[in-house]
């Protein structure tokens, strides 16, 4: 590098690092109280955010919390405490003056949602240029699923796909595999699901404080694969500087039911001293065979365990965090050797090591506001069990890093930057081994800029990746692409946002894509890849209309893509090693669906109406050809009866028949069934208390999953009881 070009970097960093003391402003302050609704007791240790500020404190013990030297201007506040819906509130603080703002935290239905992993930064999804979708930790233990996929089914526009309850995994738009970009605290977890319908995902549904779906080509901040949509599931402790600090908090919760013979649970807990965090958590869970209107379906027992521990160093504006995390599973895959030509019961065993560290800051006095830097090394491995003795190992590990950088307010421009990679090792070894050992590399560079108006906003973003494979043996591949967005908000009234985007995406083939080739009973088929794909593109629209009121919040979103060279499996005709031969191959298609969702209060704080409904057609344009497994039309209805601390909630789940199907597949029927989910919550100052219960399939109702590999053998489980009870202290 030349002199004069390092003299031109440093004079850059002390542009960009420099304080501009003479722009400095009078500023004021803000203070308030936190209590709860029901009994009006102070709530200690809620956490209480300046959103534009990216400042946050805790309250006392009175519930009381104050912010200082706040410059002049009007803020989002929201208040997040554990087991409540977030508050959010508006205020204006002037120079020199100090405002008053007080929260009352109660259990309703219809409430505020927070999104981080649509932009990278907190804001409401009332707000969110992407339609975003979150499942809080209490919801998740309510239901006790087994499995990400089964935890999210039933929120809009995700529906689940599944060869058995281990390996469920969420379906987005229609999309899956590939396309669907699973992550943990902003990092992909380095598993193998998206490769294959037998393999599930190591996400422990139970000690994560929130799941966040964002759906839509979420591509620009997390990856060029992520056309679906995005399922980030978020702990919160490594990308917040204003992570509590102070004495012992946690959680404790146990679960149990019928029809499978559910039982599991865990506990967590985080100490803070000083400017140091410690934390830690254990859950396991296990289920029998589950039971259907015809019998049970055999060798679909599940069993999991999870363990991690961490430590965390935060002042406020800076943070260094360091986790480890353990993860182990084994699962049955119901008809795995019957469907293979073989004899025997087929196991999936899993394990999951996972490192992580994170660092950053903000509130600083430049160009660049704050910055996250996150690095992660995953090793993964599962072995294909057959009558217990294994058959095909598959090993992945993976490192994976991200920067993220936050620009400084300018006026009505906003933005940010950074980027992000991944080197990743895979080989499979035994009598399965359907791919070559293979090295992929993937780095990406992206920005999201925004300019925010009285009632109008704009969002424009891009992202530049990079991947290349080096198989073992094969040809190498390398692509390069651009994916781009433009979004634009309108707010028809403080309770109304119009909200359009147009998105250019682009996607690599995936590995299985590009090097699998031999019997793969996890896609019911003898697999040949194509290491000559070309790379997709497509370009497409989301529309959405959101309102939002302390008695109705409702969604309506349409959306259109159109992929250009879309790789999907095509059947030849043959049958090898017993199982139909598919081609990877590529065609024009198109993805066309809606979503819509409203919670009405029909009494004030008793009664509350819900309503659901989200359909997709996908097909590949040049023969009008159905894609495979493509959920059917889904509607939703139910109430929320609500007094004091108690919710009851029935509904009624109506599903489609599916009828425009692949080729290779069969039609399944339309069905509906009757869910019953209730709850009983005690808050207190210092803890909380929550009594579950939900009857699922009440009419005992015998129906199929059409995106469930094995939907001809075995249909969906029948009617059952699932209760849990969960501890927070705090």
């Amino acid at each position: 590098m030349r002199r004069k070009d390092i003299f031109r970097i440093l004079a850059l960093i002390v542009v960009l690092s420099g304080t501009p003391r003479a722009f400095a402003q009078g500023t004021g302050s803000l203070r308030g109280t936190v209590v709860l609704d029901q009994s009006g007791e102070p709530l200690h240790n809620a956490n209480v955010s300046i959103v534009q500020l990216r400042r946050a404190t805790n309250t006392d013990e009175d519930g009381k919390y104050e912010f200082q030297q706040i410059p002049p201007g009007t803020y989002r506040v929201i208040v997040h405490a554990a087991g409540f819906p977030d508050a959010v509130e508006t205020v204006t603080i002037r120079a020199g003056e100090t405002a008053t703002l007080d929260f009352r935290l109660k259990l309703a239905p219809i409430r505020e949602e927070v999104t981080v992993t649509a932009t990278g930064q907190e804001q409401l999804a009332l707000e969110a240029y992407q339609s975003v979708t979150a499942v809080n930790s209490i919801d998740l233990v309510q239901r006790s699923h087994t499995s990400l996929g089964e935890a999210l089914e039933n929120e809009p526009g995700i529906a689940k796909r599944s060869f058995g309850p281990g390996s469920a995994r969420p379906v987005i738009r229609g999309f899956d595999g590939d396309r669907v970009l699973v992550l943990q605290d902003g990092l992909g977890v380095g598993s193998l699901g998206s490769q294959s319908g037998d393999h599930g995902e190591p996400i422990d549904v139970l000690s994560v404080d929130r799941i966040e779906v964002v759906r839509g080509p979420a591509t620009l901040l997390y990856g060029s694969n992520a056309i679906g949509g995005v399922v980030n599931a978020i702990s919160g402790r490594f990308d917040n500087p204003d992570r509590p600090q102070s004495g012992l908090r946690g959680y404790l919760t146990g679960s149990a039911g019928t029809a499978n013979a559910l039982g599991g649970g865990g506990g967590g807990f985080e100490y803070g001293a000083g400017d140091l965090l410690f934390w830690g958590n254990l859950s396991g869970q296990r289920t029998g065979d589950y039971e259907t209107p015809i019998g049970p379906v055999l060798n679909s027992k599940t069993r999991y365990g999870n363990g991690g521990v961490g430590l965390g160093y935060y002042t406020g504006r800076r943070f260094l965090a360091f986790g480890y995390d353990y993860d182990r599973r084994r699962y049955g895959v119901p008809f795995a050797g019957e469907l293979g030509g073989e004899s025997g019961l087929i196991d999936l065993s899993m394990r999951r090591h996972d490192v992580r560290l994170s660092g950053g800051w903000h509130e600083l006095n430049s160009f660049i506001g704050g910055a996250r830097f996150s690095f992660d090394y995953s090793d993964y491995r599962h072995q294909e069990l057959k009558d217990g003795v294994a058959d095909t190992t598959f090993n992945n590990k993976q490192y994976a890093y991200r920067g993220f950088f936050e620009q400084k307010r300018r006026g009505r421009w906003s933005g940010s930057f950074g980027f992000s990679g991944l080197h990743r090792d895979y080989e499979t070894i035994g009598e399965e081994a359907l791919a070559p050992p293979v090295r992929q590399n993937v780095i990406a560079a992206f920005t999201l800029q925004q300019f925010d108006f009285e009632r109008v906003g704009f969002q424009f973003g891009g992202r530049i990746e990079n991947t290349r494979y080096d198989p073992s043996g094969a040809r190498r591949r390398s692509f390069t692409g651009f994916s781009g967005a433009a979004g634009f908000r309108f707010s028809i009234s403080k309770n109304a946002t119009f909200v359009a985007n147009y998105t250019h995406s682009y996607r690599a083939p995936a590995l299985e894509e590009l090097y699998n080739n031999g019997p793969h009973v996890g896609t019911l088929t003898f697999e040949i890849g194509n290491p000559n794909l070309r790379r997709e593109l497509g370009n497409g629209i989301d529309l959405a209309l959101r309102y939002a009121t302390r008695r109705v919040r409702g969604e309506a979103s349409f959306f259109y893509y159109r992929i250009g060279d879309f790789v999907f499996l095509a059947p030849t005709g043959e049958i090898k090693d017993a199982l139909p031969v598919a081609d990877y191959s590529q065609a024009k298609s198109r993805y066309m669906g809606t979503e819509l969702s409203a919670e009405i209060g029909l009494v004030p704080d008793r009664l509350f109406l819900n309503l659901g409904f989200d359909s997709v057609s996908a097909r590949i344009v040049s023969t009008d050809t159905p894609l495979p497994r493509i959920p059917p039309a889904r509607g939703r209805v139910g109430l929320d009866f609500r007094l004091s601390g108690l919710s009851v909630r029935p509904e009624v789940v109506m599903v489609d028949r599916q009828d425009q199907v692949f080729p290779t597949e069969r039609p399944t029927a339309g069905y509906g069934i009757v869910n019953l989910l209730a709850s009983y919550t005690i808050p207190r100052q210092h803890r909380l208390h929550v009594f579950g219960i939900e009857a699922f399939n009440l009419g005992d109702k015998l129906y199929r999953n059409h995106l469930s590999f094995i939907k001809d053998l075995a249909p969906e489980i029948g009617r059952g009881v699932r209760v849990s009870y969960t501890l927070r202290f705090f």
